[in-house]
């Protein structure tokens, strides 16, 4: 997978030329052209695969909220963590994540689960593996997404300023425990899982402290309400 295959936006082609050109990335590429040609379905579609980044420009991040892999059932994945195409049941995770902002900040859950408002605005919806095969959930851990998507959150720890890591769940906070806390505003709880939610994910606040934080250092606040329809 080099630079001259991948449409990307171009802040983050910038950042991100050096690792389009490693090694680790053409055996990625040589990888999923592999499972493709042996007829495995895999989500999301090629042109989503860098989506979150398309649709938050480095300049413009504002909260980084990050996820595992991508759902795996047919349909669900669109590149966002967290985030179903329209017309798709809601994942339990994002139904917990809504009672919490209802909770926090009064805000009526959402009919649907396309999350590509908060992503406009800035919040990264970053997966630590961008691709799965159908039906196989974590099929493509440890092929080389993760050291891509390190240099993602590395690019944001060091160019931007004043940006909030929503941390949630174990996974998340290994991963970007090398975040400068001195820089930016880093937010712990457990995953919104149905099995780890009620263990204090639930009362965590962490959306209206986002806000709070982004206003007091001169940003726009988030607007976490989702239009009614997705748009």
């Amino acid at each position: 997978m080099t630079e001259q295959t991948v449409k990307l936006e171009e802040s983050w082609k910038a950042a991100l030329s050096g690792e389009f050109n490693s090694a680790y990335m053409s055996d990625l590429r040589a990888f999923l052209l592999k499972e493709k040609e042996g007829g495995k379905h895999i989500f999301p579609k090629g042109s989503e695969y860098f989506r979150a980044l398309d649709l938050t420009p480095l300049d413009q991040v504002k909260v980084v909220i990050l996820g595992q892999d991508p759902y795996h059932g047919a349909g669900q994945a669109h590149g966002l963590c967290f985030s179903v195409q329209p017309g798709i049941r809601i994942p339990p995770s994002l139904v917990n994540i809504y009672k919490e902002m209802q909770s926090d900040l009064g805000i009526p859950p959402a009919k649907h689960g396309f999350l590509e408002h908060w992503a406009k605005q800035g919040v990264l919806l970053l997966n630590s593996v961008l691709t799965v095969e159908e039906g196989k959930a974590a099929a493509h851990q440890g092929k080389g997404w993760e050291r891509f998507t390190d240099a993602v959150i590395r690019a944001v720890n060091e160019d931007c300023s004043h940006v909030v890591f929503m941390l949630w769940g174990s996974y998340a906070q290994k991963k970007a425990a090398f975040v400068d806390q001195r820089r930016h505003l880093v937010l712990k709880a457990p995953h919104p899982s149905p099995l780890s939610a009620h263990n204090g994910f639930f009362g965590s606040g962490h959306f209206s402290k986002a806000n709070a934080y982004l206003i007091s250092n001169g940003r726009e606040p988030v607007d976490w309400q989702l239009p009614e329809r997705p748009a």
